[in-house]
């Protein structure tokens, strides 16, 4: 089965984003927008980008957030979509990049496609397996250098984890290293599925770094072996009832974005199926 992580060394897909204004401090429940990670309708998108992103706004969402392959697109081609999320009057919130992407020539390219499209964040969506702590610690310092490179320009980066990150070595879980060897403005992109995976409380870790989870990705997670993450949004053990109050009240959610590795259903009506399934939590 094919996981982001996998996809990610793969070639090439579309183009996204848009700039959104900063979020207040206590913005109320309706307020957060709620986007989709692309990644969600990987197979549609790869066919048929233009009519994919269309779906996806015409269900509701909010905005997207584009994975690695955007990082193959010409700046045409990033104009080019980022004239149909302003027709379709969405936004791209942020995109998913590989971890080479934060250094060097492959920087400056990613920067440029993000100003296009009007990214206000750079997520590293895995740095890999890494050996010890002290690996942990040096991709601390790639996002913050990188961060520092990108200030000037709007731009913000981010870390999301998996379960790697939250499973222990040498006695501290590798996202601790991370929050506590990053900037401030470094933001720690939780997705929640493999987070309880991994045996951690999504709301534990959200009220332990406030202010920094700015943006969530909305993945429930099923313990029964046959579905794991095969089930919809509300379907599975995460308690997004808790979940939401502690990331509207300390930990500086800007947006939420659901997110499906895939399901009983083909990938669009998942999408939307999920969508439905977050606002009956969201608003309850």
């Amino acid at each position: 089965m094919w996981t982001r992580r996998k996809f990610m060394a793969t070639g090439a897909l579309l183009p996204w984003a848009l700039r959104f204004p900063e979020a207040q401090a206590a913005p109320s429940a309706n307020a957060i927008p709620v986007g989709l990670e692309m990644y969600s309708v990987r197979d549609a998108l790869g066919k048929d980008p233009t009519g994919t992103v269309r779906a996806v706004a015409a269900m509701g969402y909010q905005g997207l957030e584009f994975y690695a392959p955007y990082f193959v697109w010409t700046e045409a081609q990033a104009k080019d979509m980022r004239k149909l999320l302003d027709e379709l009057k969405i936004r791209c919130f942020s995109t998913h990049n590989d971890g080479d992407f934060f250094s060097g020539d492959k920087l400056q390219h990613a920067r440029d496609l993000n100003l296009i499209l009007g990214s206000k964040y750079m997520v590293m969506a895995s740095s890999h397996d890494e050996p010890g702590l002290d690996r942990w610690r040096e991709v601390a310092d790639t996002l913050n250098t990188a961060a520092e490179k990108l200030q000037p320009q709007g731009l913000q980066v981010g870390y999301h984890n998996h379960q790697l990150e939250f499973t222990p070595i040498d006695g501290a879980r590798p996202i601790e290293i991370l929050a506590k060897n990053t900037k401030p403005s470094v933001i720690l992109q939780l997705d929640v599925g493999t987070c309880i995976e991994a045996g951690a409380d999504p709301v534990a870790w959200i009220n332990a770094n406030p202010g920094r989870i700015r943006s969530i990705h909305c993945k429930d997670w099923s313990p029964e072996p046959a579905k794991k993450y095969s089930v919809l949004f509300g379907e599975g053990v995460a308690p997004w009832k808790s979940l939401f109050h502690a990331a509207e009240n300390g930990g500086g959610v800007e947006y939420y974005l659901v997110e499906q590795e895939g399901s009983r259903f083909p990938e669009l009506e998942t999408a939307k199926r999920c969508l439905q399934g977050f606002r009956s939590a969201h608003h309850a």
